[in-house]
């Protein structure tokens, strides 16, 4: 089965790629994703006591959680800014 593909305004056929996962151990909560992504698909959170990376001396603990990944639109805005490389994206197939 093919993948879902667009073509830009160009003419140029393109595979979006969507996010599928983020790695909160990598995540430095810094938001970015959150602020470029145009689909709300982020939320920033504190980190609980239990995450290993929770630090109760650090002023900002959060971290960042995919809130609405279904929502996604394949940009890859998220993955251009983030500085940790913390998002993990995939095609999805056509009609999936």
């Amino acid at each position: 089965m093919s993948n879902i593909t667009g073509i830009t305004r160009g003419g140029t056929p393109y595979e979006p790629t969507f996010v599928t996962a983020l790695n909160a151990a990598n995540c430095i909560g810094c938001g970015r994703c959150y602020k470029v992504c145009p689909r709300k698909v982020f939320e920033l959170v504190e980190r609980g006591e239990d995450d290993e990376n929770y630090d109760e001396d650090e002023d900002n603990s959060m971290v960042m959680t995919l809130a609405n990944m279904l929502d996604c639109i394949g940009c890859g805005s998220c993955s251009r800014v983030c500085p940790k490389q913390c998002h993990t994206h995939s095609p999805l197939a056509a009609g999936a």
